[in-house]
């Protein structure tokens, strides 16, 4: 691997146990292709981290769905371990092998204001183990619903940045197999929907549409783009919205009337708007 593709300040002894790096400081493509999704989706986070970064006050970022914390610790090492304050690095996970094994290596690698949390994104919501208010909140391929969860976190931490790449959309293609057949008759924009793989994909597509508007709705600019190109991944929609407190009844609006629109109030409860 060329050597300008390893940052100066980047730690081998972490690459090398995330397996991004041989024993013996080499690479092979998959670990290539790894360590480019990864730089790729820092350009978008860093200037977020820098941002906030002037304001002077310790930093929190929860990572939602967090595998084996690549993300977490690849932003430690960059940014946070060069901080002289309290910012610090939750990462959130259900399976217990890889909380053990990232609170080891984080241990072996001295980064000590990381934590690993056994829990789900739904259970981290009422988690006394995590702040009362946190800056940022990550959630990548986090499936189907967890990034309604992660979204439901972000809202009740009062977060001031959301970074999202949804993963496997299925509950709202669900509802949508269900009412088709009455869905046919009322509409015939419900074409749009009426293959089994158009249902999924529709699908896909209108529960992030949902999941921007209900940001909106609660005073976030958003920004959708692609994360990466379509030969990595094709779940690469990636969602950014900051807190800017911008005015919420458009949001709110557009939100409820695409929901009625598609016959989908029984969805309503999941995409909740401000009293």
């Amino acid at each position: 691997m060329p050597e300008l593709e390893i940052r100066p300040d980047q730690s081998i002894e972490l690459l090398k146990a995330l397996h991004i790096l041989t024993r013996d400081g080499k690479m092979n493509q998959d670990s290539r292709r790894k360590l480019k999704q990864v730089y790729h989706l820092l350009q978008f986070i860093e200037p977020l981290l820098k941002q906030l970064a002037e304001d002077g006050h310790a930093l929190s970022l929860v990572d939602h769905g967090a595998g084996k914390s690549y993300l977490g610790f690849m932003l430690y090492d960059l940014f946070f371990k060069q901080r002289n304050d309290d910012s610090h690095i939750y990462s959130i996970e259900t399976r217990p092998e890889l909380v053990d094994r990232a609170k080891t290596l984080a241990k072996n690698l001295a980064f000590d204001r990381m934590s690993f949390l056994q829990l789900s994104v739904a259970e981290s919501i009422t988690s006394t183990a995590l702040p009362e208010t946190v800056d940022i909140v990550t959630a990548l391929h986090a499936c189907d619903t967890a990034t309604d969860d992660a979204i439901s976190f972000a809202l009740k931490k009062k977060a001031r940045y959301i970074v999202l790449v949804p993963c496997c959309q299925a509950e709202l293609a669900g509802v949508l197999r269900k009412l088709k057949s009455q869905s046919l008759a009322r509409d015939a924009l419900t074409e749009i929907w009426r293959h089994p793989i158009h249902t999924r994909e529709f699908g896909s597509h209108i529960t992030n549409v949902l999941r921007c508007l209900q940001l909106e709705a609660h005073g976030y600019q958003v920004n959708v783009t692609e994360l990466v190109g379509w030969e990595h991944s094709m779940k690469n929609e990636l969602i950014i919205a900051t807190y800017k407190d911008l005015p919420r009844q458009r949001g709110s609006q557009r939100l409820q009337k695409v929901l009625l629109d598609l016959g989908l109030e029984e969805m309503s409860s999941r995409y909740w708007l401000p009293a």
